[in-house]
């Protein structure tokens, strides 16, 4: 490996690169890659992107992208969304509000500050229905 190469290995590779090139020393002949050697070049395939890997790791990128694609586990299902209530925080300006209902009965002048709202249904029906 020429000094011009190991510069452009990412840290993280260098140690799965190192494996290969051990594992390629010790053997002459062709021999299938080991399947621990696939999963680090998958891991790192993963992590670095399938080209730099087969690239870096002299393996076929067919293969290699395949293999990230059948080692990429199946997620389960997501639940189902629930209702998440979010409330302004603080230092937010209060907002302000003012209603007015007049009827037989007479006024009802409804004012309010602050992020939540009374019940105006509810209190406008008691004022209509106490007309």
């Amino acid at each position: 490996m020429a000094v011009r190469d190991t510069v452009e290995i990412p840290v993280g590779m260098r140690r799965v690169s190192r494996r290969f090139e051990h594992w390629r020393s010790g053997h002459k002949a062709r021999l299938p890659i080991p399947t621990t050697l696939w999963r680090a070049a998958t891991d790192a395939a993963r992590e670095f992107g399938v080209f730099q890997t087969a690239k870096t790791l002299r393996l076929d990128y067919s293969k290699l992208k395949r293999m990230v694609a059948d080692a990429v586990p199946s997620r389960a299902p997501l639940p189902a969304a629930q209702f998440v209530e979010l409330t302004p925080a603080e230092g937010i300006a209060i907002a302000e509000c003012m209603i007015e209902l007049e009827g037989r009965g007479g006024k009802m002048r409804i004012h309010w500050k602050g992020a939540r709202q009374p019940d105006l249904a509810g209190l406008s029906r008691i004022f209509w229905e106490s007309a």
